[in-house]
């Protein structure tokens, strides 16, 4: 009984075994076919394969060399040639900043004009922007402003808050408010939102907007105690509620 069971199980056994061999040989036959058919499309496509590599090859190499060769050193000069005009433009030398000392410094115009598409390039039209702001200029502020590029976390809303300030300057108030509150979004920290909150509750203000411009000072009182625009919000919130009174 014991020796009928043995040998079914072992039947069973060199069944499945012999099974599994003929799959086995199947997929080597499919594997087979597989490798031919791949051989006989890269013989057939080698000429096209071998001119798409080399195309390939060709268009990284020259990124590379265009990145490394070219525009990397190309920004360093860029970032020499600003470096004194950005002393001036913290001097608020606005003009020399701006057109260069006749020496050994060219100005921001001539860096925007000379390296063009440089991240330095860029930087200089926030310079320039903001320094035809501060000479009263204000359609050379917006044209400069208006090409920056952006991207840094703290030039970006210093920007967008200057292009605010210019719009003042034109008497474009409501625009100006809502720059101002865009510049205190972007800038999203303690110290400089604040300062752009403060901007908007003073055009509030200048707009007799009473109450966006206590809700404003409210706001830098109550979540930015720590700072100078706070210290002086309770003036601005009594000032608007005393002018409020007398409409």
């Amino acid at each position: 009984m014991h020796l009928k069971k043995t040998t079914s199980y072992f039947s069973t056994i060199m069944s499945a075994k012999k099974t599994n061999e003929s799959k086995a040989e199947k997929n080597f036959e499919n594997i087979g076919e597989a490798l031919t058919t791949s051989e006989q499309f890269l013989e057939k496509n080698q000429k096209a394969i071998l001119t798409g590599l080399l195309i390939v090859i060709v268009l990284v190499g020259a990124y590379l060399a265009y990145h490394y060769l070219y525009k990397v050193p190309r920004n360093e000069k860029a970032q020499t040639a600003i470096f004194k005009g950005e002393r001036y433009f913290q001097e608020g030398q606005d003009s020399l900043a701006l057109f260069g000392n006749g020496n050994d410094y060219i100005g921001f115009e001539s860096i925007i004009s000379q390296y063009k598409g440089t991240r330095t390039a860029d930087l200089a039209h926030a310079y320039a922007g903001i320094s035809y702001n501060r000479l009263g200029n204000n359609e050379k502020a917006l044209e400069h402003l208006r090409k920056f590029k952006g991207g840094d976390l703290l030039i970006t809303p210093a920007v967008t808050g200057a292009i605010g300030d210019v719009q003042m300057n034109m008497g474009n108030t409501a625009e100006a408010i809502s720059l101002f509150q865009k510049a205190a979004k972007q800038a999203n920290d303690q110290m400089l939102t604040p300062i752009y909150l403060k901007k908007a509750g003073e055009a509030y203000l200048s707009l007799a907007d009473y109450d966006k411009a206590i809700e404003t000072f409210t706001l830098i009182k109550e979540q930015y105690i720590n700072t100078p625009e706070a210290q002086e919000a309770d003036k601005y919130i009594k000032q608007a509620e005393l002018l409020k009174e007398s409409k």
